[in-house]
């Protein structure tokens, strides 16, 4: 391709684009001045310098969801195509025939949403500010928020409606005949191809051809795709195409293939040889195929990590930095009983515990080398109270039963009878002393779990005559008369779906269908703080392990962070092509995990809001998330039954856990991250080998490049206990601080 490489060198000198120039040459490590002598042959001299009809096709390109800027020369037609996050591509557009087109390869590395299609050239982190900034002055640029009209003009380029059934058989008998390495990896086109074409037949108004091309090849999509079929099958006329955002979501994210290089030669010479345009048009335009090098992947490797709304992640998704580790803990004396007890944070989330037991009293000093640094983002200062709380804490943790396959942990489950109100969210305290439930009559439940009951705090009259200096001041604000087991906070005007207590015990957090995260006081039990910043459902809030910082995400499909005192969101966290259905914070502050409808998982830097995480593999909507004590895994459950287990690090699926029968809606580790707890609708508490799990995991370079997942046959063997209700779902699990498994639900009689 080098005549074609030249081509477009000669162009971005002639349009004064030097540094792009220049960036390209490196990478293409085309040195000196050779582009002078090279004479161009037709096929890429056709690339840029065509006829009127290339207008056409530069328009096209233009309509789509990245932004363009044309530049027209004298005829020929060429677009510079940003990306979303700033990343630039450069385009040279093909004429109208499928030979040229054949010219155009896909980028196999780019980080963008629109990878380029320059032919044969890799694009790394250089190009990033090659072209953005000098796309020139007569550009025509289109926005960047995808308009619905020209999101949809894409489809205008359409082909002979007759023959669509005639090219997706086809294609599918090329694929059916292929050698089996190649098969399973060109499967994956049959869903986004068969979408696209039903689509582009209902775009153009072949509302019969599009049935029966609907008709005779959905049965064969994988299953795990049934509910997004459900949706495209009520599709049938353009009108309908407008409103529906599951088909917006699909025409604006390109989605994403990850195949070897030869099964893609394979495919692309059998669409050349075919002069199969349509398909090969459809591959251009909406599906980003992210080629890696060396071995296809198996049928199981690719069924483990596909299903979600979009594909798979990019691998570039992956690749940034996470500091995993733990923050170091603050230093202060500590009288402890026994033996040697390492910080925790406020959590309660240890950090792994060593068994040595000489140096009574002190901590662990070093620092953890996948740590953040401290002050990567401002965390509150440590009160008097919290540090009290922390020593009792660790006193507690000094009897902490050591669990292990020989060792179970005895399970309490709260049971909620009667719940006639609909219990929609369970949270417990983290020294176990409080249980809220949130119920879809709109009210907030807390009660004390322990002998002592919950009171408020006297009425400002009686709070004047108490002697402040007295030693027992804080048994002397509280209102005996207001003593009693259960508080019931009322506020909110549609069901509460997500509750959080924080760390210190003073505040809860509750998110609701009416929009808004209320903030309540555990002191007088009364709202604090409306924030109100989503504008539909909140689905789940939780508190940040230090206090302060709060997540909630909703319908609006963004994740927000909030800070206690601020009434509006610091961060908005978006991308999620579905609703947020749960969020959860790294256990050091710094990281948020957001589980989504568009069966995805995203792990966001709090820090600058970036997503540096994407994780691919179920098959349908996450509801519940748990990061391992030590910071360094992601166990995530969904609607599939699955609990899949991530390693944050090297970006990668390193187990999957199934047993379960229908929505896993709770997780949690123990104290030291020895056993995980699962919670689902099937009535069940399974308990994990977590150790188990996480030993001897293969993430060598190769592995982490290409996703060549090899996942442990046999789940089974990890499978360390099943506990049966009687009818009761589980939605919420929560480990004391000694590792008594508390688990919660409401009787279902039906």
């Amino acid at each position: 391709d080098r005549q074609t490489l030249v081509a477009v060198l000669q162009f971005l000198r002639r349009s004064n684009l030097r540094e792009s120039e220049e960036i390209l040459r490196r990478e293409a490590r085309l040195l000196g001045d050779d582009l002078g002598g090279a004479a161009l042959s037709p096929a890429s001299a056709g690339l840029l310098v065509g006829s009127g009809s290339d207008v056409d096709s530069g328009e096209a390109l233009l309509g789509r969801g990245t932004s363009a800027a044309a530049v027209a020369i004298g005829g020929s037609v060429a677009t510079v195509a940003t990306s979303s996050p700033g990343v630039a591509a450069v385009a040279a557009v093909p004429p109208g025939k499928g030979e040229a087109r054949g010219h155009c390869g896909v980028d196999a590395s780019s980080p963008g949403r629109g990878g380029a299609r320059v032919p044969g050239f890799r694009r790394g982190a250089g190009t990033r500010e090659s072209v953005s900034g000098h796309v020139p002055e007569s550009a025509v640029v289109v926005e960047d928020q995808p308009d619905v009209s020209a999101v949809l003009s894409a489809y205008n380029q359409q082909g002979d409606p007759t023959l669509y059934e005639e090219y997706y058989s086809g294609l599918k008998h090329f694929i059916e005949c292929s050698l089996d390495c190649h098969r399973a990896e060109l499967s994956q086109l049959f869903y986004p191809l068969f979408v696209h074409m039903y689509l582009e037949l209902v775009y153009n108004q072949h509302e019969s051809e599009a049935k029966s091309f609907f008709e005779r090849f959905h049965g064969d999509q994988e299953c795990y795709y049934q509910d997004d079929l459900r949706v495209l099958s009520s599709l049938t006329k353009k009108e309908h195409m407008k409103g529906n955002e599951t088909m917006l979501d699909f025409r604006t994210s390109k989605f994403v293939l990850r195949i070897s290089r030869d099964s893609y030669q394979l495919l692309k010479r059998h669409l050349q040889e075919k002069q199969n345009n349509q398909i090969w048009n459809i591959v251009q335009e909406h599906l980003y195929i992210d080629i890696f090098d060396g071995m296809p992947r198996s049928k199981q490797q690719i069924d483990a990590m596909v299903g979600s709304l979009a594909g798979e992640a990019k691998r570039e998704a992956n690749k940034a930095k996470v500091f995993f580790g733990l923050l170091k803990e603050p230093e202060f004396d500590v009288p402890l009983d026994d033996e040697d007890e390492e910080g925790e944070n406020e959590e309660g989330k240890p950090k792994k515990k060593k068994p040595k037991k000489d140096n009574v009293g002190s901590k662990s000093k070093k620092q953890d080398p996948n740590a953040p640094p401290q002050n990567r983002i401002p965390l509150p200062e440590l009160k008097d109270s919290d540090k009290l709380d922390k020593v009792m804490n660790m006193k507690e943790a000094a009897r902490r039963v050591r669990l292990g396959p020989e060792c179970l942990p005895s399970i309490c489950f709260y049971t909620f009878l009667n719940a006639y109100q609909g219990l929609t969210a369970v949270d417990i305290t983290d020294d176990s002393s409080m249980i809220v439930g949130g119920f879809a009559d709109s009210t907030v439940r807390v009660w004390s779990v322990t002998p002592k009951k919950l009171r408020s705090v006297k009425t400002a009259a009686d709070l004047s005559l108490i002697d402040k200096e007295s030693d027992d001041v804080l048994e002397r604000i509280m209102d005996e008369k207001t003593a009693s087991e259960l508080k019931i906070l009322y506020g909110h005007s549609g069901p509460v779906y997500g509750t959080s207590f924080s760390p210190d015990r003073n505040y809860l957090l509750s998110c609701s269908e009416d929009g808004t995260v209320r903030l309540w006081s555990l002191q007088t039990f009364t709202c604090l703080v409306g924030y109100k910043g989503h504008n539909y459902p909140v689905w789940d809030t939780q508190f940040s392990p230090y206090g302060y910082y709060f997540v909630s995400g909703g319908h609006d499909r963004v994740a927000r962070l909030w800070a206690t005192d601020h009434y509006q969101p610091l961060r908005i966290f978006a991308g999620h092509l579905a609703d947020v259905t749960c969020t959860r914070f790294h256990p050091n502050s710094n990281y948020i995990a957001t589980g989504s409808a568009d069966r995805t998982i995203r792990l966001w830097d709090v820090l600058n809001g970036n997503c540096v995480r994407i994780f691919t593999g179920h098959k349908g909507p996450i509801h519940s998330l748990a990061f391992s004590p030590n910071g360094r895994f992601l166990a995530t459950g969904a609607t599939d039954g699955r609990v899949l287990l991530w390693d944050i690090g090297h970006g990668l699926m390193v187990g999957e856990l199934k047993g379960h029968t229908d929505t896993i809606y709770a997780l949690r580790f123990s104290r030291d991250g020895e056993i995980l707890a699962s919670g689902s609708m099937d009535n069940t508490v399974r308990l994990w080998d977590a150790v188990k799990a996480f030993e001897d995991l293969e993430t060598d370079d190769f592995t982490t490049a290409t996703g060549h997942i090899n996942l442990p046959e046999n789940s089974q063997d990890l499978l360390l206990g099943t506990y049966m209700t009687k009818s009761t779902p589980v939605v919420h699990l929560h480990f004391t601080r000694r590792n008594l498994l508390l688990a919660a639900g409401a009787y279902s009689s039906q």
